[in-house]
C-alpha cells in the first residue's frame, strides 16, 4: 500500500494504540488477524511496510474499519459549529448536525435573567425535551409549577405541558437534547426577533 510517510506513521500508531486499549499483547492481535507476532511487531515499529492485505484483517480484528484506520490525521474531519444564535436573554449553540438521522438535536444554551419568563412565553409542542444543567440553576416552568434544577442534575418532561426554561438568579448553562418537534419549536424561538 503506498502511503505518505506521515500517514504510514499515523496508521502504525493507531494499530498499536487500539491494540493496547484493548489490553492485547502482540500475540493476541496476531492470532486474531492471522499474522505472526514478529510481523505485527515490525509493522507497528515501522520496520516493515504495511500492505493492504494486512490492514484489512488488522482493522477487522481491532473492531474498526479500514477507512477509519487510514483516515487523514489532519483537521479535515473536525467540524466547527456555526456561530451562536442570540435572542434576548439566551444564546444557543447547536452541537449536533442539523437533521441528524435519529431526529435528535443537541444544543448548549446560556440563559440569563433577561430572558422573558412570564406565562405568555410558555410554549407547547409535541414530544419530549431533556436537559442537564452545566452551571447555575435553571427554573423549569411547567404550567403553573416552577421546578429548580441545580448544576449536575437533569430534567426530562413532556412538551405538551406549557413550558419554559429560565435562569434562577444568575445565568444558567444547559445542555439539551430535543426531538424533531422540539428542535423545530426552539429553532423558531431562536429566530424570533
Amino acid at each position: 500500500m503506498t502511503q505518505e510517510p506521515d500517514m504510514d506513521a499515523l496508521v502504525r500508531r493507531r494499530i498499536r494504540t487500539l491494540r493496547l486499549a484493548r489490553g492485547w499483547t502482540l500475540d493476541s492481535l496476531a492470532s486474531r488477524c492471522d499474522l505472526s507476532p514478529s510481523n505485527l511487531s515490525r509493522i507497528e515499529t515501522g520496520q516493515r511496510r504495511i500492505a493492504l492485505d494486512q490492514l484489512v484483517p488488522i482493522a477487522r480484528a481491532l473492531g474498526t474499519t479500514l477507512d477509519q484506520l487510514v483516515e487523514p490525521g489532519d483537521d479535515t474531519g473536525v467540524v466547527i459549529r456555526p456561530e451562536p444564535v442570540q435572542t434576548p436573554g439566551m444564546t444557543t449553540w447547536l452541537l449536533s448536525n442539523e437533521r441528524s438521522p435519529n431526529g435528535a438535536t443537541v444544543a448548549k444554551m446560556r440563559i440569563t435573567a433577561e430572558r422573558p419568563a412570564g406565562p405568555e412565553h410558555l410554549r407547547v409542542h409535541p414530544g419530549r425535551d431533556w436537559f442537564t444543567v452545566l452551571s447555575g440553576t435553571a427554573e423549569l416552568h411547567l404550567g403553573d409549577r416552577v421546578i429548580l434544577v441545580q448544576a449536575g442534575n437533569a430534567a426530562e418532561f413532556t412538551t405538551m405541558t406549557p413550558h419554559l426554561i429560565a435562569a434562577h438568579g444568575s445565568a444558567v448553562e444547559i445542555l439539551t437534547i430535543l426531538d424533531h418537534d422540539g428542535e423545530r419549536a426552539h429553532r423558531h424561538d431562536c429566530e424570533a426577533p
